[in-house]
């Protein structure tokens, strides 16, 4: 349909990249997914937001661009709180329980005390069934663990995970109430919910959820819902690309630093040469921690493109089948909790 088909058949706000993957379901995970349900508003409601004004159509986008950029640049946050998106997502619980933190969303959690609770599990794949990072505290080595010792862990989780689920099975069998039946069932357990949110607190959510040192799983989530906003507010995912993700904050001591890498420069052209070690930076009151991320920030980092792949979409009944065949006893009603 066409831009100008889309907008006569709604008084609405319509964003067409929106609207092409609206309900289209997209595989996380073994057994995850995100689906973007609804939105209201896009970039050009960002714009009129700021402006306080009416009208469709009454300025050109490279005017919305220039804007959208000049708020994000210098932190106007207000008129990004107008565009909301709203999403159905399936993950592990203990990926939920680090999403929940961002509590600038509204959420509505699969309910274990009114639903039977499906019995699908999530497994790393082998790539990423690493060992504790020496460096890391909360994070993992980089290596994957070897073979004979990857193949002993997923074993040791099938025999928990199956001996968790014949419990559930019989406790529910038997009439036990489900929100007792359900509190040893392990954190690799799958739930869902739907999750609203503004694009201000969106963009907070990605730039944290798709970085590096975000634990890998949550990151898969994120990337792909940062391919839900390049297609929903394009203009805004631009300039949250430029200044936030591949952007960088600087210190004042920071800040000193450059200075001095930049004198230092210029005395370099003129011939009389001149450096800005470690010890330099240490001088001008950086840590080493600060000296390593200074330095890091200095040398860049590849522009991530988040691009959807459509053809992994599916629809809503291919995952309702798939986890409708891992209820105890039949699927139930949804419900609260």
């Amino acid at each position: 349909m066409a831009d100008s088909d889309l907008q006569n058949h709604t008084k609405r706000t319509v964003s067409p990249g929106a609207e092409e993957i609206l309900g289209l379901y997209f595989p996380v995970l073994d057994h995850g997914f995100v689906a973007l349900v609804d939105y209201m508003g896009s970039d050009e409601d960002i714009e009129r937001a700021a402006r306080v004004s009416y009208g469709f159509g009454t300025r050109k986008r490279s005017q919305t661009r220039g804007l959208l950029r000049h708020l994000h640049r210098h932190g106007h946050t207000t008129p990004s709180e107008m565009v909301e998106l709203k999403f159905h997502c399936c993950m592990p619980i203990f990926v939920a329980r680090q999403w929940i933190r961002h509590r600038t969303a509204n959420v509505n959690e699969l309910s274990g005390r009114y639903s039977l609770v499906p019995m699908l599990f999530y497994t790393p794949p082998d790539e990423q069934l690493q060992a504790q990072s020496t460096q890391n505290r909360q994070g993992r080595a980089g290596q994957p663990l070897p073979a004979g010792l990857r193949g002993e862990a997923k074993q040791r989780w099938q025999d928990s995970r199956a001996n968790a689920s014949a419990t559930y099975d019989w406790l529910t069998s038997h009439d036990v109430a489900r929100e007792l039946a359900r509190i040893d069932l392990p954190l690799s357990t799958y739930t869902q919910w739907y999750w609203k949110i503004d694009l201000h607190n969106l963009l907070h959510f990605l730039t944290l959820r798709v970085d590096a040192h975000a634990q890998w799983e949550i990151q898969q989530y994120g990337r792909v819902m940062a391919g839900m906003l390049k297609r929903a507010a394009p203009l805004s995912y631009e300039a949250w690309i430029d200044y936030d993700l591949c952007g960088a904050r600087f210190s004042r001591m920071e800040l000193d630093a450059l200075r001095a890498l930049l004198r230092a420069s210029e005395d370099s052209v003129e011939g009389q040469g001149s450096r800005l070690d470690r010890g330099a930076l240490g001088s001008l009151g950086l840590s080493s921690r600060e000296v390593d991320e200074f330095l890091s920030a200095l040398a860049g980092s590849e522009v991530p493109d988040f691009e959807l792949d459509l053809a992994s979409a599916r629809s809503a009944a291919h995952f309702a089948k798939r986890f409708a065949a891992a209820v105890p006893r039949g699927e139930q009603e949804p419900g609260e909790g």
